[in-house]
């Protein structure tokens, strides 16, 4: 069983996990906001995300705010909105399933996440941009598992953290590693200013570390609480 400062340890790992989750769902889940916008040029944060490897140039910092706002806002319409050619930010119309019912919204896939997140007892907001198989749906559905993990190595010594894991590994397996890393390749591909281009960067590199996160560490955690 894990000691206090093991379990403090492992209750900042999650909180930071989930973090960056709650971070890109808010990226992807509408236009740059003016309150993002003073988030991401905080000295902190900024920090924090030149650490990550986001390389956002000085313009980003040293534009004024309305033009990044405006500008981002077409970028942001043009790479995952349309009406035109765009990169729709939806897991049904990129996972190419076997039994053929992808490529359309609200297909097979949509139909599997909307079950998953209820049989979790989770709800979600249901908007055009953000039906269950959206991205920042799918990244907030991370960050509140996460944040429920968090709490058991806070409140119950990690008594349940590992069923939690278990899920956060599922549905990253069964979900979002079937198509986010595809999706992000497209907007690298696609973006024209650098924002999104270096978001999507961040988001493969981070699925990839987490994918190692949620099976590695569930392994150990389930040895040491079957062990307790």
């Amino acid at each position: 069983m894990k000691n206090n400062t093991e379990l403090k340890e492992s209750a900042e790992h999650a909180q930071q996990r989930s973090n960056v989750y709650g971070f890109l769902a808010a990226v992807y889940r509408k236009e740059l906001s003016a309150e993002l916008l003073v988030q991401i040029k905080d000295s902190p944060f900024r920090e924090v995300l030149s650490d990550l490897g986001v390389n956002l140039g000085k313009e980003f910092f040293s534009a004024p705010e309305e033009e990044l706002i405006e500008n981002y806002a077409i970028e942001y319409t043009r790479l995952f909105l349309g009406p035109g050619k765009h990169i729709s930010p939806h897991e049904s119309i990129h996972y190419e399933r076997d039994d053929g019912d992808w490529g359309t919204h609200w297909s097979a896939s949509t139909v599997e996440v909307k079950k998953f997140v209820e049989s979790l007892g989770l709800n979600y907001s249901e908007t055009d941009r953000s039906m269950p198989d959206h991205i920042s749906v799918e990244f907030e559905l991370m960050q509140k598992l996460i944040e429920k993990e968090k709490e058991e190595w806070e409140v119950n010594e990690g008594k349940d953290a590992l069923h939690y894991i278990k899920i956060e590994n599922m549905f990253m397996k069964d979900h979002i590693l079937k198509w986010i890393p595809q999706f992000c390749d497209k907007v690298i591909a696609e973006a024209e200013l650098p924002f999104y281009k270096e978001i999507a960067k961040l988001t493969k590199k981070f699925l990839e570390f987490d994918k190692k996160e949620t099976s590695v560490n569930g392994e150990e955690d389930r040895q040491k609480v079957e062990q307790a």
